[in-house]
């Protein structure tokens, strides 16, 4: 049913319809963090920078009383995030690049890597943040100690001086005017050597690092070949918990560990074993157990994530160690759900005060939920119930023995993300815990603006039941009321393959929604949320099975008239993708297709990209593609390219190295070159991530493309290419 959503507003036929341009008001909430009382929550707030060409994150606060509305806490005049509360609660640490804004460096180069550094922000007395550290080449995460007077850093520096730093890294001094520049050629003797999103990554390895909370006095603690991540204080403050790959060949597997290591001496000691995969460490209060998140491969890439127990002192760090608590339960904290909006957070685990039970969130249908789990037999609780996505939360201990106070961010299709607070009692609870909402972050951007809600189906294909939603076409000249039956549909696929679509705002569905277009996405074998067998379903068959999956709910939609059968169109982005370029070389029924930055030919998608490596392949495909290339060739959608007639737009990032941009260029080739109706849309200066977190004009614009293209061919009724937009290419 289409909801029109008007803060302050009753009459329907006053809204409108949303606009792609709409993104540049949105205020997105991430990182919440609440004070150790639980009296008060701080989140970064991002917004668009005035010039449209990138993001300004802040810092915010809000009592959980509900008392006052949030304020600001930090200026944000360009990137203010990570906000930690001190163990006393006087004191906020967050990382920031001011520095760049607002401290003179004479001489400090263009390309500088000192700028996002620690800074401290006194809460009791009116005062500025002042900086506290100046490591060499910044910081990327932070943590107080126990007794808040110190705090671990992860830092790429390898000393604490700039001087001292480039020599331990042998980095060369500029040359004087009139020499040759310094070589700029990479030599790689590994994988894995760059990252999506920030390019070559081989140089840049973060350790942890002490830092003195009142002086900045800094020393590196670690001295590890791998990056560390996930840094967790022990109790009392002697420990630290981390996870890395320290495995002889670690760039061609996917495998992590936790350790802890000495915060006097150094010394570290490996907690997990077993070519697993384990992270997000979470020390209990006795200090002595860390509940970690992970799991050792059981069924290969589509292996369930689950909440295990290991004693701190490595002393079970074998092969088959550690003891799983939630191994009955088939739920997947960590699983990624997906949004264009809604922010996700990496998977968190806390403990309760008492150790007594361990709280984190996992998806259930569609909807992302808190739960908790008892150390003791693993029994379990889910403490909220609704159609939303909780993508961001924290807790403290309550007053009461084992009770926690819980700060999370809820959104949903109809909203966006906003601050809440829960009580989590210790005794078992009877029936879902009330969500008191804190902030309205967005009431004003959304004001008037009508916005479809989506009804949920489910079908059965193989004997798996597939979960998926109808967004429903409004009608253009009344936003606000559903458009008459049957209407243009667009399947909308996820990428992943192992992600998942839920109750998560999408601004393109409403986009599309609000333009006469209704929306059909689901979760086709190898989606997340639904247990370990339903996730790895699609193991050797990443096309076949997940094809039944998504068409089964558009051929359910034609059958009951919802969906108008002569005008179907079909797009996704990265395995989306991958599954748009199949469908459409299989099937002849959509009227137009856009794939988005997508996999088109396996073989060079397992060997090229930040993911490259025998390992992608042999968890998803059984093989490597030297090991089985006939598979690989009937896996592929360039196979079957030669069949493709369905208008398609290509779409690709020109600095994608999850899916590099090679790969919509060779299917381009193969339908230009059988003059078909193709067109190829390149970004530039963009990552895989432009849908998500790209500069926000060319994510508007990349709306804007999306629903001009489909609005031609299943609204207009047209055939040949639409014209081509009059300003491109900076012309």
């Amino acid at each position: 049913m289409v909801a029109a959503r008007l803060a302050g507003m009753t009459e329907p036929h006053t809204a409108r319809a949303p606009r792609p341009d709409d993104l540049y008001g949105f205020r997105i909430a991430t990182e919440p963090r609440l004070s150790p009382t639980g009296d008060r929550v701080v989140f970064t707030l991002q917004t668009v920078a005035p010039a449209k060409d990138g993001y300004r994150r802040s810092v915010w606060s809000v009592p959980t009383d509900g008392s006052e509305p949030a304020r600001r806490l930090t200026i944000g005049a360009k990137q203010d995030t990570s906000p930690r509360f001190s163990p006393d609660g006087r004191t906020l640490a967050f990382l920031s690049d001011r520095r760049l804004t607002v401290e003179e460096l004479p001489g400090a180069p263009d390309d500088r890597e000192d700028g996002v550094q620690v800074h401290l922000l006194p809460l009791t007395l009116p005062g500025e943040a002042r900086r506290l550290t100046d490591l060499p080449r910044g910081v990327t995460d932070v943590a107080w100690a126990p007794d808040g007077r110190r705090l671990a850093v992860l830092s790429a520096s390898r000393a604490a001086d700039v001087k001292a730093d480039a020599r331990l890294r042998g980095k060369a001094a500029k040359p004087a005017p009139g020499l040759p520049p310094l070589s700029d050629y990479h030599y790689i003797d590994r994988l894995q050597s760059m990252s999506n999103g920030r390019g070559f990554v081989y140089g840049s390895v973060p350790q942890l690092w002490i830092v003195d909370a009142e002086t900045g006095a800094a020393r590196r603690l670690t001295d590890l070949p791998s990056r560390i991540e996930d840094v967790a204080w022990s109790p009392d403050g002697k420990r630290i918990a981390f996870a890395t790959n320290l495995a002889a060949n670690r760039d061609l597997g996917w495998y992590s560990d936790v350790h802890v290591v000495d915060v006097q001496t150094g010394a570290a000691t490996r907690v997990t074993g077993g070519h697993g995969y384990f992270g997000i460490p979470t020390w209990l209060p006795d200090g002595r157990t860390l509940a970690v998140l992970g799991h050792r491969y059981p069924a290969a890439a589509g292996s369930r994530p689950d909440i295990w127990l290991f004693p701190a002192d490595g002393s079970d760090s074998g092969a088959k160690g550690g003891r799983n608590l939630s191994a009955r339960h088939d739920l997947m904290p960590g699983a990624v759900m997906n949004s264009d909006l809604t922010i996700g957070e990496p998977a968190r685990l806390i403990a309760s005060g008492d150790g007594a039970s361990i709280l984190f969130t996992a998806p259930f249908e569609g909807a992302y939920e808190l739960w908790r789990i008892a150390v003791r037999d693993g029994s379990l609780e889910r403490l909220t119930e609704g159609h939303h996505y909780l993508s961001g939360w924290d807790a403290v201990p309550g007053r009461a023995v084992g009770s926690s106070i819980v700060a999370v961010l809820r959104s949903s299709p109809g909203s966006l993300p906003d601050v809440y607070r829960l009580d989590a009692p210790a005794r078992r609870f009877a029936r879902p815990i009330e969500l008191r909402r804190l902030t309205e972050l967005n009431r004003e951007a959304l004001e008037g603006i009508a916005l479809a809600e989506p009804e949920t189906r489910w079908t059965t294909v193989d004997g798996l039941r597939v979960q998926g939603w109808h967004v429903p076409a409004a009608d253009p000249a009344k936003a606000g009321r559903r458009a008459r039956r049957p209407t243009p549909l667009v399947l909308e696929i996820h990428g992943g393959p192992h992600t998942l679509y839920g109750w998560s705002p999408f601004w393109e569905f409403q986009c599309l929604a609000g333009a006469g277009i209704g929306v059909w996405y689901s979760n086709p074998r190898g989606s997340e949320g639904y247990g370990e067998a339903f996730n790895a379903a699609n193991f050797r068959d990443w096309g076949h099975g997940p094809t039944r999956d998504v068409l089964s709910g558009v051929d359910a939609l034609a059958a009951d008239r919802i969906a108008d059968p002569d005008r179907l169109g079909v797009t996704g982005g990265s395995y989306g993708g991958y599954l748009t370029s199949w469908i459409v070389g299989h099937d002849q029924r959509f009227k137009a297709a856009i794939t988005c930055r997508s996999v088109n030919n396996l073989v060079s998608q397992m060997s090229t990209g930040d993911i490259a490596g025998p390992m992608f392949g042999q968890i998803e495909l059984g093989a490597a593609p030297w090991e089985d290339p006939e598979l690989y060739r009937e896996q592929s959608p360039i196979t079957y390219a030669r069949d493709i007639r369905t208008p398609l737009l290509i779409q690709h990032s020109e600095n994608d190295l999850r899916t590099t941009i090679g790969q919509g260029e060779e299917l381009f080739t193969v339908l230009r070159s059988l003059r078909r109706p193709v067109r190829m849309m390149r970004v530039p200066g963009e990552s895989h991530e432009l849908t998500r977190s790209g500069t926000p004009y060319r994510r508007v614009e990349n709306l804007v493309q999306v629903g001009a293209w489909f609005r031609h061919f299943l609204v207009l009724g047209r055939r040949g290419l639409p014209p081509l937009p009059k300003a491109r290419a900076g012309r």
